[in-house]
């Protein structure tokens, strides 16, 4: 798997980063690989696959940096708050009306899949401003996780488990053939935004990376209530608890600090770990 952190930013983009957006991909040679060793189904198509782990605002302009729109196999959303899930209606339009590959061209509905909370479907349509009677079920396939139901896209199982936020919102762990040990799994686990909680430590058990939110900083937020946001210190403690590989820290907001975020989590987790940067990637 190959993973690029897009847009890193929490709660609205930043000036050098779109809000949360991330590409997971798995190169044909790893999918084949994977196959030969068991660790992908035979029954699997040999070629690229393209997931893209929320959409935030901004993100779908650094998406097309890496692929085209219309070779995307699915999207995940771990919850619909906007800094999430935005810019859906851009890839909406991008997928009806593109002059040439659009739906409104060639009559061929994309029915990509979409993944999210109950209620996906329509708030994806009250974002877009749809007319009465008009739905987006030609361009979108709308699926709901339910917690603990695993789904497979192509070479990845994906595992959504309802974690801690004012919202229905998942951490989702991630499971395909590695890029770094052909014929291996690898495991990307995904916080989404969460406080603390039992259920993100089980996502994140044993991953290979694990992508962590924390957005807020000790002291700072203190106040606010629980269940909201993930201190560094708090994201340290679920790669220490869950045996993390690396730690990648994201969803920073343009009023923090990082390397504040960052000193907080060396003090709970004394393994690899950096900050998500935009457009970097991290091999898995």
């Amino acid at each position: 798997m190959i993973l690029r952190t897009l847009g890193v930013a929490g709660s609205a983009p930043r000036p050098d980063s779109p809000a949360s957006t991330y590409l997971v991909q798995v190169p044909a040679d790893a999918v084949a690989a994977g196959i030969a060793s068991g660790v992908v189904p035979d029954d699997v198509e040999v070629r690229d696959w393209n997931v893209v782990v929320d959409l935030g605002s901004g993100g779908l302009g650094y998406l097309q940096r890496h692929v085209s729109l219309h070779a995307l196999d699915a999207v995940a959303l771990s919850h619909l708050h906007p800094d999430h899930c935005a810019d859906l209606s851009g890839l909406y339009v991008h997928l009806k009306y593109h002059p040439e590959l659009g739906f409104a061209r060639t009559g061929v509905p994309p029915h990509l899949p979409v993944y999210g909370p109950i209620d996906v479907a329509q708030r994806a349509a009250a974002m877009y401003g749809l007319h009465p009677g008009e739905t987006m079920d030609q361009i979108y396939d709308f699926r709901n996780w339910y917690d603990g139901v695993t789904v497979r896209v192509g070479p990845l199982e994906i595992t959504p488990r309802a974690v801690y936020h004012p919202v229905e919102a998942y951490g989702l762990r991630i499971v395909g053939p590695s890029t770094t040990r052909p014929g291996a799994a690898a495991v990307l686990a995904y916080t989404g935004d969460t406080d603390y909680c039992a259920a993100v430590v089980e996502v994140a058990q044993d991953a290979d990376v694990l992508l962590a939110e924390a957005a807020f900083v000790q002291g700072r937020d203190d106040r606010v209530e629980p269940g909201i946001h993930l201190t560094g210190a708090r994201a340290g403690r679920v790669a220490a608890e869950a045996s993390v590989r690396r730690l990648v820290l994201t969803h920073l907001p343009s009023w923090t600090d990082p390397q504040v975020v960052f000193a907080e989590a060396r003090t709970e987790y004394d393994g690899p770990a950096t900050l998500a940067v935009p457009d970097g990637v991290e091999e898995i």
